[in-house]
């Protein structure tokens, strides 16, 4: 296939130049991996594993109650299913509630008290130092997969993590069920498996991958192509009948399908009640009676979840004005459910542009406070509540994304010290509360072609580092101007150029934003990208809008 000059230097600002790495990145069968011997601890954490399941002995795989916990833990008990009785086989995934993050020493009592000689952790156990020291002294052998940023303290054992310090890993940014895949090939090769055990867990990666927005590029795109694909197949009869469930058409799911839908399924178990659900259903056989159950179950968790959500951030910003908003948006709130916190605080983060934390009383008697944080891009959340991480009872989490526990007393001085610490920040960047749009390059309506759309889609999977190309589109006169939706959020238009030539366009949920400036007898500049669709069996080319200057 020849390819359009644009895509080639859509690629070349990507920094992708080289003829064989342009051919590697749009390979539908890409080659890009790395030898999972390069990652340290893993040869003496596969023999510890192999030699138990020898022993006989009973093992426990702990997870995490997200979407790459989920398929890290379904991903191990399959693979691990191929070498030993299921009835030597369990899992534990804390309750988001009642326990919080990784592991913790109730849990690991518990697990042993269920008769488990062994426990593996995946996506979570890098820094759980006395958590692993409690388990070596019940007796237990553990090895923790994890790929989460080691602090200060490691676990004091077998560790497979890319982040280590000095890792020879050439690529950091797996996910937890990436790491845990990398595990899976170190045990199907000394095990002496079959290679198609790999090939059958590859969609769980695609979607730990996408659900914890890792970067896709490197070994991650590698592994997500090849796992879209395996999604697509609906060999995983419960993904499958959830695919079905959730309106999607199997054979056509993309990336965006699963960041947008599949992932909230899987989640909306873990912030509802309780994650293990999604397990079942992830490593149900074909004919398993309780996949419709489990799926309708799912279905009914994630309108739940939105409900939740609506509520939340509704009575969240019922007393926020936009005209005089704080820097740093701290709101207490009774009601938000503990669950759905961290979306109704990103939703919050999205409409104000402003790094956001939303409060929950938490504790026996409700005496702390339970934060989850989101910031906007130029805001390092990490590094700004670390500067006050002695207020804090327990602290975590990465640049755009945070939570910590807190004593209440303690809320007036962090308020205190995070204004202060964000006006230094707007003195030194006053433009930092306006939203950037990364456009990649300029687009003429004559350059707009179905041939052109679909070549641009060579560049999926879409999602984090690898986004969808963004374009902008100058001087063009909007007519047809419609406004849909039940509160008139979103708008319909044709926008044309000065040629009469015109594109469709879409923009979505911020209809109240532009108003009656749509009419206007001007001209505008469109920020958005190019999306070939596909409407009763035909094709369809849409601009979708995000910015109207």
């Amino acid at each position: 296939m020849k390819l359009n000059p644009t895509i080639i230097k859509l690629l070349n600002n990507r920094g992708i130049v080289a003829e064989e790495d342009i051919e590697e990145f749009l390979s539908d069968k890409p080659q890009k991996t790395y030898d999972p011997s390069l990652l340290e601890d893993i040869s003496a954490g596969v023999d510890l594993i192999l030699s138990e399941i020898e022993r006989g002995s009973k093992i426990c795989i702990y997870g995490d109650y997200d979407a790459d916990g989920i398929t890290s833990t379904s991903l191990m008990l399959s693979i691990l299913g191929h070498l030993m009785p299921r009835e030597k086989l369990d899992y534990y995934i804390p309750s988001r509630f009642e326990e919080g993050y990784g592991l913790n020493m109730e849990a690991v009592r518990h697990i042993r008290e269920r008769g488990a000689d062994m426990i593996i952790t995946v996506d979570c156990g890098s820094v759980s130092e006395e958590e692993v020291s409690y388990a070596q002294e019940l007796g237990m052998k553990i090895v923790v997969t994890d790929h989460h940023n080691i602090t200060d303290k490691m676990a004091g054992c077998a560790l497979i993590n890319p982040k280590k310090p000095k890792s020879a890993y050439p690529f950091r940014e797996l996910s937890g069920c990436g790491v845990a895949f990398k595990t899976a090939q170190m045990i199907q090769q000394k095990a002496g498996l079959p290679k198609r055990v790999l090939s059958e867990v590859l969609d769980l990666v695609a979607i730990g991958t996408i659900g914890d927005i890792m970067p896709l590029v490197d070994e991650n795109r590698t592994m997500v192509k090849f796992g879209l694909r395996m999604i697509n197949t609906g060999r995983r009869p419960g993904l499958r009948k959830l695919i079905e469930g959730a309106g999607l058409k199997l054979g056509s799911i993309t990336s965006e399908n699963v960041g947008f839908v599949i992932v909230p399924h899987l989640n909306a178990s873990g912030r509802i009640e309780d994650a293990s659900l999604a397990v079942r259903l992830l490593t149900a056989e074909e004919g398993d009676s309780r996949i419709d159950e489990i799926v309708e179950d799912l279905l009914y968790k994630n309108r739940e979840r939105k409900r939740l959500q609506a509520e939340a951030f509704k009575s969240c910003t019922a007393g926020l004005d936009k005209s005089s908003l704080d820097d740093f948006l701290l709101i207490e709130s009774r009601d938000a459910h503990e669950g759905i916190a961290g979306i109704a605080c990103g939703r919050i983060k999205d409409t104000y542009y402003r790094p956001a934390v939303i409060l929950t009383p938490t504790g026996n008697h409700g005496e702390l406070l339970k934060g989850t944080g989101r910031s906007i891009e130029g805001v390092n959340l990490y590094e700004l509540l670390k500067k006050h991480e002695a207020l804090f009872e327990k602290f975590g989490g990465h640049s755009a994304a945070c939570g910590f526990t807190m004593k209440k007393e303690n809320l007036g001085a962090l308020r205190k010290g995070l204004l202060e610490d964000m006006a230094e920040l707007v003195d030194r960047n006053p433009e930092i509360f306006v939203k950037k749009y990364p456009v990649d390059m300029d687009l003429k309506a004559e350059d707009i072609s179905m041939a052109f759309a679909e070549q641009l889609e060579l560049l999926a999977p879409f999602g984090k580092d690898n986004p969808r190309p963004l374009f902008e589109l100058a001087d063009m006169t909007l007519n047809d101007v419609r406004f849909m939706g039940t509160e008139n959020q979103h708008v319909r238009f044709t926008a044309r150029d000065r040629q009469g030539r015109g594109i469709q366009c879409v923009l979505f949920n911020r209809g109240a934003d532009y108003g009656t400036m749509l009419y206007a007898k001007r001209s505008f500049d469109l920020i958005g990208h190019l999306e070939c669709q596909v409407w009763q069996g035909s094709k369809r080319l849409q601009f979708m809008t995000e910015k109207i200057l």
